[in-house]
Order: structure tokens, then C-alpha cells, then sequence
């Protein structure tokens, strides 16, 4: 075990799987794959594989989208990564064949394919036209795919090897406010399942669920809670597609008080179907979401701030529930 951060445990993923398959290859523009971390060698795929392998390509995300689903289907796993502002871009392939072309041949296209999707703009400084604010929202609607958003180091190099390893493709949301977030992660290659939730603490008098970037301030707000007296299960979704309903129903059940947060837009954003599937399992139980409002978010980090769901709304909201 060594303390790792989140992009270093990723890329160290990506070139243990590109180490074990000669075939597998890696696409990117702007951003290389190269992450350092204290004490360890530095991770640069493009050297160590190659340009052939590993390839810089021009500004095109549909065009990188629909080249590793090409890689794919013929029988090579495949990954790229989806810059800021040029995650909707894809959208249309995703949709359309990665999430369809499985079906539509009875299980025998295998489609070992990962599109990591950055998620930068529910970070402060990304004005509404360069922030693809609701890509979780977006991707996890898609039938076919396997949307997932670690959001912890060890959750991130974990999740990586398991879709990579997976027949289905895989849409990987990378929040990028987590790039230097840091823990213990094990050096050897391991796999975190694509269809759980963690329980990341047990309570009994409030369930609070969030996912990716928000999960920090979840956990933040639910220290607070217990300092002031309250029991608080909190739930890390880690998985949008397919949601563990299980997991949650299982809590809801016990505490009989959800809050559901999220990063992303109120309107049908993941706290939505957190609610909505918990609402149609457990008796008796109290609901509230709170969310980013609906409006694209401005680029001053002030205005940012008041905006999201931070910590101290999180407990305020929680507080009014209990």
C-alpha cells in the first residue's frame, strides 16, 4: 500500500491492463497521460508504449468516441479521454452504438471500451458554456452503458481495471476537483465492482447520499451532524449505471429519512433517482434532494460557491429532517 493520488492510481491502472495487452490502446487530445506522485516513478503512457499505442490525436471527441468503439468491436480494449467542454461531444455514439450494438446482436459484440469523461466544470472558474455541468445526468441515462464516478484513489484505480475488464462499455466521470486527492492504494492490480454503492459510514437516523466531487462535503457535513448528536449512514454512490438500489433501500429502511445530494442540475439529476427508487420501496420514510440550482453555473468561484450544495447546506438541510 502507498499513498497515491486520484490521477496517479488511475494512469497506474491504465498501464498495468496496456502492459498485460499488447492490443489495448489509449487516446487523447490536449491532456497526456502523465501523472507523478512522492516517492514513486513517474506514469507517462505515451513513452512507455509508444505513439502507436497511446495517441495524441486532433481536436474530435466524436471521432475519438467512435475510434475505440471501432478498437472494440474489433477485439482490442480501448480507452480515451474526453477533455472539459468536449464532453457532450460524444454523446451521440455513445447513445446510438456503444449502448445499443450489444443488444442489438444478442451479447456478441463485446465492446471493451472506456470513455473517462472530465468532469471540470463542477469546479469554481468554468463559466456555463465551457463547463459540461450535467454529464453525470446525461450518461447515466443511456441504456447499455455502465456509468460510474469514484471518489476516492482507491475507488479510482479499482473501478479502471474492472471496465476495463468489462464486456460492456463504460462511461468513466472523472471529477476533477479530486485530481490531488490523495490515500493509501494497493500497487498491485485489484477490482472495485461496477454495480455497488459504498457504505462509506453506518448511522440510524439519516441516510445522506452523494456521488463524485460532492462526496468531501458529504462526508465533512456528516462529522458535523455527529458532533452535534445525530446518527448519519452515508451512502457513495459510485455507480449511476446501473444504481444499486439495494444498497439504498436497505438504509432508507433502517433510518427512514433520506437526503439525497448532488453536484449536478435539481432536474433529474442522480439525487432524482436516488429518491425516486427509494420512494418505491420504503414505507413511511421522509425525502429531500438538494442540488445545484437550474442554470448554468457562472464563472466567478464566488458566485460558484453560494450555488452548490456545500457542506454547511448539507447539514442545514439535514437538521430540518431530523
Amino acid at each position: 500500500m502507498t499513498v497515491k493520488t486520484w490521477m496517479y492510481a488511475v494512469l497506474e491502472a491504465v498501464a498495468a491492463e496496456m502492459r498485460a495487452d499488447p492490443a489495448m490502446i489509449w487516446i487523447f487530445e490536449l491532456t497526456p497521460p502523465v501523472a507523478s506522485n512522492a516517492g514513486m516513478p513517474v506514469i507517462n503512457l505515451e513513452t512507455e508504449f509508444g505513439r502507436k499505442r497511446v495517441v495524441n490525436t486532433g481536436i474530435d471527441e466524436n471521432w475519438m468516441a467512435s475510434a475505440v468503439l471501432g478498437a472494440g468491436l474489433a477485439g482490442s480494449r480501448a480507452a480515451t479521454y474526453i477533455p472539459y467542454q468536449g464532453a457532450g461531444m460524444p454523446f451521440q455514439v455513445i447513445q446510438n452504438h456503444a449502448g445499443k450494438l450489444r443488444h442489438m446482436t444478442g451479447g456478441k459484440a463485446s465492446m471493451p471500451v472506456v470513455f473517462v469523461m472530465e468532469m471540470t466544470g463542477q469546479t469554481p472558474g468554468f463559466a456555463g458554456q465551457h463547463s459540461d455541468y450535467e454529464i453525470d445526468s446525461t450518461y447515466m441515462h443511456i441504456p447499455g452503458v455502465r456509468t460510474v464516478v469514484p471518489s476516492t484513489p482507491y475507488d479510482a484505480k479499482g473501478m479502471m481495471h474492472a471496465a476495463l475488464r468489462s464486456p460492456d462499455p463504460v462511461v468513466y466521470l472523472y471529477p476533477a476537483g479530486l485530481r490531488m486527492l490523495s490515500e493509501e492504494v494497493p500497487d498491485e492490480p485489484y477490482e472495485v465492482p461496477l454495480d455497488k454503492a459504498a457504505v462509506r459510514q453506518e448511522g440510524t437516523d439519516l441516510t445522506i447520499v452523494g456521488s463524485g466531487a460532492g462526496m468531501p462535503d458529504v462526508l465533512e457535513a456528516a462529522k458535523r451532524l455527529g458532533e452535534a448528536g445525530m446518527s448519519v449512514e452515508v451512502i457513495d454512490l459510485r455507480v449511476l449505471k446501473q444504481m444499486d438500489t439495494e444498497t439504498l433501500v436497505t438504509s432508507v429502511a433502517k433510518t427512514k429519512r433520506l437526503l439525497a445530494v448532488d453536484q449536478t442540475y435539481y432536474t433529474l439529476g442522480p439525487a432524482a433517482e436516488v429518491v425516486a427508487r427509494c420512494a418505491e420501496n420504503v414505507e413511511g420514510a421522509r425525502f429531500r434532494r438538494i442540488a445545484f440550482p437550474d442554470a448554468p453555473p457562472p464563472a466567478s468561484p464566488e458566485m460558484f460557491g453560494w450555488m452548490r450544495p456545500d457542506a454547511s447546506r448539507i447539514v442545514d438541510a439535514a437538521k430540518k429532517m431530523v
